[in-house]
């Protein structure tokens, strides 16, 4: 039997295709080189037939098959309310269950049929690519060239079912700082020849946008806000991509300082008329948002209200704290007008909207301004991966609840971090899951930058924001995320070996990043800052550094030689060049460092400079040059990323001075109250969460009577209130109360993460030699120890 009416276009390289018998009671056996038919209706939306799209493409890379629609499916796909076959085969208690969430789907195989409902169109899409996962195809497929293993067969017993649906309601990404790689990517190599307007120099235009969607969907994201810097063109200035972004279903948005859907830094100076100022031109202003919104009506949203600056910069035309909020009520009040002329089908109150307190507007929040109970509230980090802010008890009451802007990449002070993807995966998760389990459960958004290398993190975030349950809460929770990823990706005998050298490098980059090596500052007006200078480290301690880094290169270079040619260019992305690149660059500081002092020679540094430019140029060629201008070792031409002079040193090294005794958070003795758990953070990997209230109690023992010091470091958390509290006391002595809560963007917040470590010191009098406790109690939520040295 032929079929030749093919509902998805496959390029098969065969002529006729045949589907093989099932075993009575086999459930759904998916064999190599057969067809798999499928019943789908006519009216499902866009990216319903999107999804079977990939998933097709999918098929055929995995089973060497074709998806097309028959009269004897074995696959059927419905949407409630849409009376399709597959709705009809779905038990009552599931369809029942699967009404009461958004965007869930159901799987079910009975009798030999695979049934697929979703609860709406993007639920539909996630279970359609769900049936990709389990095939084993990556989300990171294109973007990371992950290829696929064939397979002989893939089986789903009768019985299999399963109810999935986000634990986050809008779930996505921000292209962001994309200067530097995915904008000449895109506009130079994979998407040439598309116009520039105004002052931009590129444009990322449908065809890229058309692969970010689909890493969307994979992901089981729903939401972007697309780049906009004043490089890029905007994006509703691109022919194609909004209508590219309703074939996907994904929710269009903008960042805190784009109001509206428009991209004020370009698109004022094209359309405004005057200053873009509110308080002395806003008919101006009303007219240019309103334009928008008549253009988008009848597209998903979200859309951001309130003001600010053209660019990531305060609100013109104010002066004081009252004249800002006065002005800001307003201008909120009136976008809610337009909202609900031009872009409500209905009531105003019903179109999802945010309002980001961010940077200046956080003071104005602060000060009582009034923000619409049906709006989103979005909180945001303090760019280092540390949430100012997480909803009180009258927040988390609100109806539209709260969410979060996170960065694992950012350009700004103290230093930019937009080259490598170093954030701690337990840094990202515990903040996460702390935000969520305080109330912000309606809107999460990743600041990716350019989305690579952020493959992992980017995964973790969203695995998170689809299932929030979905990783153990323990210490063993997020290693086996690591470990599954690695393992979908490498292979199991690869992920075991690998395992140990991706927490060495999420831990060495915690210590200190790799763009952070130089001690430079950005965006500082004191030229001091934009002299290299060493770092306060012994010799001993540089010596250390350097093996541990050279020890995990030299892993994954090794590993690299016995994977499979289908495997090496996802193993150079994911991998082998964020693991070389930053060995090289903490080599090229650290030897330099040695070689001020005389204790090296520039040779070394030199080397390890030249060394990330082959490694660089390796990225940019891979898979036939597709990733060329992806990858750049020097964003922001910084002076971290430029080869260091060969000039000497008048101050001398820093000597290693140990403590008496050194402990990590989770060598304590004993604990009263809650059990710390520890999630891999911290500089030894040993850093533990206090709940407020319990207690952890180290011991030590000293020869002599008299007096310590104590330096206890901790992670850099904000508080969760009004402060941020520990108390300390050694044996019976008095308890002292330590609140390390840091101001603003204050000299000690710098610090504190640059080094990510906030550090306090204690004194004590001993009551005489021998036996002694040190006992640390949480007088505040979010307190995680990392080190206890006593001096």
């Amino acid at each position: 039997m032929c079929f030749y009416q093919f509902y998805i276009r496959v390029i098969t390289g065969m002529a006729c295709l045949w589907l093989f018998p099932l075993a009575a009671g086999a459930g759904v056996v998916f064999r190599s080189h057969a067809s798999l038919e499928i019943s789908v209706n006519t009216g499902e939306a866009p990216v319903v037939y999107t999804a079977l799209e990939l998933f097709g493409a999918d098929y055929k890379k995995v089973l060497d098959g074709a998806v097309l629609k028959g009269d004897h499916a074995r696959l059927l796909i419905g949407t409630l309310g849409n009376n399709s076959d597959a709705e009809k085969g779905i038990s009552k208690k599931q369809r029942d269950q699967l009404r009461l969430h958004n965007e869930g789907f159901v799987m079910e195989v009975r009798q030999n049929k695979l049934y697929i409902l979703g609860s709406d169109k993007r639920g539909t899409a996630y279970g359609i690519l769900e049936l990709s996962r389990l095939m084993g195809i990556s989300p990171w497929e294109w973007w990371a060239d992950a290829t696929p293993q064939k397979r002989g067969d893939f089986r789903l017993e009768n019985g299999y079912s399963k109810l999935e649906y986000p634990s986050v309601a809008y779930r996505g990404i921000f292209i962001n700082d994309e200067d530097f790689g995915l904008l000449p990517w895109s506009s130079k190599n994979f998407e040439k020849g598309l116009p520039t307007v105004g002052k931009t120099k590129g444009a990322i235009g449908p065809k890229t946008y058309a692969k970010v969607f689909e890493l969307l969907l994979r992901l089981r994201a729903n939401t972007i806000w697309p780049a906009m810097h004043e490089v890029t063109v905007p994006f509703y200035l691109i022919p194609g991509n909004k209508e590219m972004a309703d074939k996907y279903g994904i929710v269009v948005g903008t960042s805190h300082c784009e109001p509206l859907m428009r991209n004020s830094v370009t698109e004022w100076d094209l359309y405004g008329k005057g200053d873009y100022n509110y308080v002395t031109n806003k008919d101006a202003m009303l007219s240019y948002w309103t334009d928008r919104l008549k253009a988008l009506k009848g597209s998903d949203h979200i859309y951001t209200i309130g003001l600010r600056g053209k660019h990531d910069g305060m609100m013109q035309g104010v002066k004081t704290l009252a004249a800002h909020k006065a002005v800001l009520a307003q201008v909120i009040a009136d976008e809610r007008v337009l909202l609900k002329k031009y872009a409500a089908s209905g009531d105003a109150e019903k179109l999802p909207q945010i309002f980001i307190p961010y940077k200046e507007v956080l003071d104005v929040y602060n000060d009582g301004l009034k923000v619409p109970e049906d709006v989103t509230l979005i909180w945001c980090d303090d760019n280092y991966g540390y949430i100012r802010h997480f909803p009180n008890a009258q927040e988390q009451a609100r109806e539209g609840g709260s969410g979060i802007y996170y960065h694992v990449s950012y350009w700004g002070r103290p230093h930019d971090y937009l080259w490598l993807a170093t954030t701690h995966p337990a840094l990202l998760y515990t903040q996460m899951k702390h935000a969520y389990e305080r109330g912000a459960k309606k809107f999460w958004i990743l600041n990716v930058g350019d989305i690579k290398p952020a493959e992992y993190l980017t995964e973790l975030f969203m695995d998170m924001a689809w299932n929030i349950s979905s990783i153990a809460d323990n210490e063993k929770g997020l290693e086996q995320h690591l470990d599954a990823w690695l393992h979908r990706e490498f292979g199991a005998a690869n992920a075991r070996q690998l395992l140990p050298a991706m927490n060495e490098y999420y831990r060495l980059a915690y210590i200190r990043k790799p763009e952070f090596m130089g001690g430079t500052r950005t965006e500082e007006t004191d030229p001091k800052y934009k002299m290299i200078v060493d770092l306060p480290w012994s010799e001993q301690e540089i010596r250390q550094r350097i093996e541990d880094y050279e020890a995990i290169a030299a892993k994954v270079t090794r590993l690299a030689r016995q994977l499979p040619a289908g495997k090496r260019d996802a193993w150079y992305q994911l991998i082998e060049y964020p693991v070389c690149a930053a060995a090289e660059m903490n080599k090229k500081f650290l030897y330099g460092q040695l070689a001020r002092h005389d204790k090296a020679t520039w040779e070394r540094s030199d080397e390890a400079h030249g060394a990330i430019d082959q490694l660089t140029r390796k990225y940019n060629a891979l898979h036939n040059g597709k990733w060329k201008g992806m990858m750049t070792d020097h964003p922001r031409s910084l002076p971290v990323f430029e080869k260091l002079q060969h000039t000497g040193s008048a101050v001398a090294m820093a000597g290693k001075t140990m403590p008496r005794f050194l402990f990590n958070g989770n060598e304590y003795r004993r604990y009263t109250g809650s059990r710390p758990v520890g999630y891999g953070l911290g500089y030894q990997r040993g850093a533990v969460s206090l709940v407020k209230g319990s207690t952890i109690v180290f011991n030590f023992t000293m020869q002599d009577a008299g007096s310590v010091n104590i330096e206890l470091a901790l992670a850099p958390n904000h508080p969760v209130g009004k402060a941020i509290r520990y108390a300390i006391q050694v044996d019976n002595g008095p308890l002292q109360e330590i609140d390390y809560a840091t101001e603003g963007r204050s000299e000690e917040w710098k610090e504190n993460v640059l080094r990510n470590q906030a550090r306090r010191t204690t004194h004590h009098k001993l009551a005489g030699a021998g036996k002694h406790t040190v006992t640390i109690k949480a007088l505040d939520e979010d307190v995680v120890v990392d080190q206890v040295k006593i001096w």
